[in-house]
């Protein structure tokens, strides 16, 4: 008996071990993406259809995501960044060549109009493939803030002050600066006169009305009522008020004066192990029903990026894709960099 026992508890740890080693043992992609920015219905498609694990971090600014990669953080195969830090890669020879052949729904799907945006950073999308082409703009809660106009000059309301939160993103900030105080703005600008005066203007006139600067939690700052005005992503406020009373008077605008878009695309870094996975992984986005899902999690429109794909929920989007392709879109500016860090750093973000 005591040996059938024996054989018995052999078995079984045998049994679990197999299992572990079965669920252990699938391969994995790692991913590093924006706050708010990977449904977990794609991804659980997505590993159910391939048998592999998805393990995502991550990142709150381009700025974030870069100094990690540069310290040597990650192991990541899949990044996810904005124009201007897609052309920063290209440059330090971070990035793997995309093989066309292995993505014949990019090639079939994507909207050839988007070219006149990306060939102002990776000409053919040799190191890139759009992810999302979306707005920046401002949200209001219209309870609290019933008059206002549709305008950045809202960040100047002293009766708003600490109630409003704007993003902590210096190339975002900037450029809402820019096109706010500049009759000919160029978001872009090398000018460090330009550069200069509009750092003063911000830290003048929006700097001592806000709540705070904020790339993570101003969504839950909306919800819970402590913001009543955000500049941010409007599906990072619309996914905490999704259900909810406040979903009914809240307002998303871009800005009379012009506002940014950001245009984020899948890179696969030249250091990853798993490039053939990677390539699947973009792929399958590409595909028209995941596609539509993932533009519905986010209340995105999808024409402005893919030409097949179909909002299919009774969500409205957001905004227009006219929102998108009439906005200023913020690509690297080089050695005036510099100037941008020292008004930011310096500054801007001084004491905070």
């Amino acid at each position: 008996m005591k040996r059938v026992k024996l054989l018995a508890q052999a078995f079984c740890m045998l049994v679990v071990a197999f299992f572990i080693m079965s669920c252990g043992g699938k391969e994995k992609l790692y991913l590093f993406n924006w706050c708010y920015y990977t449904p977990e219905s794609v991804i659980e498609l997505f590993e159910k259809e391939f048998n592999v694990k998805v393990v995502i971090d991550e990142f709150a600014s381009n700025e974030d995501m870069f100094a990690k990669l540069r310290s040597g953080g990650g192991g990541y195969d899949i990044i996810f960044p904005s124009a201007d830090y897609v052309s920063i890669m290209i440059q330090q020879d971070m990035l793997a060549t995309i093989d066309p052949d292995r993505i014949p729904n990019v090639t079939r799907y994507l909207n050839p109009e988007i070219s006149k945006f990306t060939g102002k950073f990776d000409e053919g999308n040799r190191y890139s493939i759009p992810y999302y082409f979306g707005a920046v703009g401002i949200m209001v809660n219209t309870q609290r803030v019933p008059n206002f106009e549709r305008s950045w000059n809202i960040f100047e309301r002293t009766d708003l002050a600490g109630r409003m939160i704007m993003l902590d993103d210096m190339r975002e900030v900037m450029s809402a600066g820019i096109l706010r105080w500049n009759a000919r703005p160029d978001i872009n600008t090398a000018d460090p006169d330009i550069i200069h005066f509009t750092r003063n203007l911000i830290n003048q006139f929006w700097k001592p009305n806000l709540l705070k600067w904020d790339s993570e939690a101003y969504g839950k700052a909306f919800a819970n009522g402590d913001a009543w005005v955000i500049h941010g992503y409007p599906e990072n406020v619309f996914e905490e008020i999704a259900g909810t009373p406040l979903e009914e008077y809240t307002v998303f605008f871009m800005p009379q004066e012009g506002g940014t878009v950001f245009l984020d695309s899948m890179v696969i870094l030249k250091t990853s192990k798993r490039q053939d996975l990677a390539h699947q992984f973009i792929n399958f986005i590409y595909r028209p029903d995941i596609y539509a899902l993932f533009a519905d999690e986010f209340r995105f429109p999808t024409e402005q990026i893919h030409t097949e794909a179909h909002n299919h929920t009774e969500s409205i989007p957001m905004y227009s894709a006219a929102d998108v392709l009439g906005g200023h879109i913020i690509i690297d500016v080089g050695t005036a960099l510099d100037y941008y860090n020292e008004a930011w750093y310096n500054s801007i973000r001084v004491g905070n």
